[in-house]
């Protein structure tokens, strides 16, 4: 009778164990899709920016262009136009990253990086572990234990 509950209860432990499993790879797999969206929804309000950013430098590219058109009219000196240089340089970036291929060109170099380079991307003192969180989390304790009027760093 004892050998049927302790089956019983290694069974029933199991059982649970699996259910822990599933719901942890569930939890996680909806971390991974939930960081991805929000990931995907930055780069759109970054694109987004850079749109209506674009719409602002073309405004004052047309005016600076209208003014020195009627500085031109006037002074009957080419040297007015060289302002719009560099501007017509500005206008030319901004119009590529808000409306041509600029932002897959970064896309394509950041995978080149990732997968040639990966030691520039990695982080000075190597990934933290739960160990080195843990020992943060302690000596920040023992700060407010010691000074409980300083402010927390």
């Amino acid at each position: 009778m004892g050998n049927y509950f302790a089956s019983n209860l290694e069974e029933s432990c199991k059982r649970n164990q699996d259910f822990i499993n599933e719901m942890n790879t569930v939890k996680i797999e909806r971390q991974i899709q939930m960081r991805n969206q929000m990931r995907e929804r930055e780069v759109a309000l970054e694109i987004a920016k850079q749109r209506e950013l674009f719409f602002w430098y073309g405004s004052f590219y047309i005016t600076a262009f209208f003014w020195t058109a009627i500085s031109y009219r006037y002074k009957k000196k080419a040297s007015v136009f060289s302002p719009l240089v560099p501007l017509t340089f500005l206008m030319a970036y901004q119009t590529d990253l808000a409306y041509g291929s600029k932002l897959h060109r970064i896309l394509v170099e950041a995978e080149h990086i990732l997968q040639f380079e990966p030691e520039i991307v990695q982080l000075p003192l190597g990934v933290p572990t739960a160990a080195s969180l843990d020992l943060g989390r302690a000596e920040s304790g023992d700060q407010k234990k010691l000074h409980p009027l300083l402010p927390p760093l």
